[in-house]
């Protein structure tokens, strides 16, 4: 794969990981996020003594999101996998195929953010506006809204990675788990 950074500097690493394997890295990793979900959350009640999901729910929120980024970001920053990502031989980079920074790792786990809530929210709409409560069951879809831009570009790079400036890059099963 060949990334352009700049009319004049075009870099070449192994190829971007192919949408079939990023999807079964997505479902895997959503089995993964139960635990962590149920033991932020279970954290999260003792803290605060907290009843039912009800109470706190703000607060609930941003915890459960910080607790998944916190997740996602030592992952990452400690070889640039998580453990779907490793079985599945995907690695995240920089645009220049070194090791990704703090703040670029953050700033890829927020942007991964808007395109789903943004179908949930569209999703919700449909459902208001119909009164049609079933409508709500496809809120299970919006993670994947992250793959309509990956058909719009040569490369297949998520948006967010795009803006990030990282990719995912597909290993060979030898050197998978070698950090750079």
């Amino acid at each position: 794969m060949a990334l352009t950074t700049s009319p004049s500097v075009t870099l070449s690493f192994p190829p971007a990981a192919t949408r079939l394997k990023r999807f079964a890295s997505m479902m895997y990793e959503g089995v993964l996020l139960f635990a962590v979900v149920f033991l932020a959350g279970y954290l999260f009640d003792t803290l605060t003594q907290s009843r039912h999901a009800l109470m706190f729910r703000g607060a609930r929120q941003v915890w459960l999101f910080c607790a998944i980024g916190f997740y996602f970001l030592i992952c990452w920053y400690r070889g640039g996998q998580t453990l779907p990502m490793k079985a599945w031989h995907i690695k995240l980079v920089r645009f220049d195929g070194g090791r990704p920074g703090a703040w670029q790792l953050i700033l890829r786990y927020v942007l991964c953010w808007p395109l789903p809530l943004l179908g949930a929210a569209l999703i919700q709409a449909v459902s208001v506006a119909t009164g049609w409560a079933s409508v709500d069951m496809l809120i299970v879809t919006t993670p994947f809204l992250i793959f309509i831009p990956t058909w719009f570009k040569s490369d297949g790079q998520f948006l967010h990675d795009r803006w990030a400036r990282t990719a995912l890059i597909d290993v060979p099963k030898k050197n998978a788990t070698i950090s750079t």
